[in-house]
């Protein structure tokens, strides 16, 4: 793999594929094939030839799938009743 491209495409995972944002309507692996077509418009435009993208194709579709398939979500309303119920029992956790 090109590490040239690999630093590119994960800089480019990070700033289009937040963690815990896939929508109900579209399964994990639709949008993962539509975000790395998307990832491969780019890198044409990025400079990266298509014989390059093409040798990177089937190594970079499984980051890209395992960025959507990321469910880590932060719930504010979970932590505020779980700060509450610690500060009710006191015990910090």
């Amino acid at each position: 793999m090109s590490k040239r491209f690999l630093r590119w495409a994960e800089a480019w995972i990070e700033e289009h594929i937040p963690p815990g944002a896939n929508p109900d309507i579209e399964s994990h692996d639709a949008r993962a094939r539509r975000l790395s077509e998307n990832l491969f418009a780019e890198a044409a435009t990025a400079g990266f030839t298509s014989l390059e993208t093409e040798e990177e194709r089937l190594r970079i579709a499984p980051l890209v799938l395992t960025a959507v398939s990321d469910s880590t979500d932060f719930d504010i309303n979970t932590y505020h009743l779980k700060s509450q119920l610690a500060q009710e029992n006191e015990d910090g956790d």
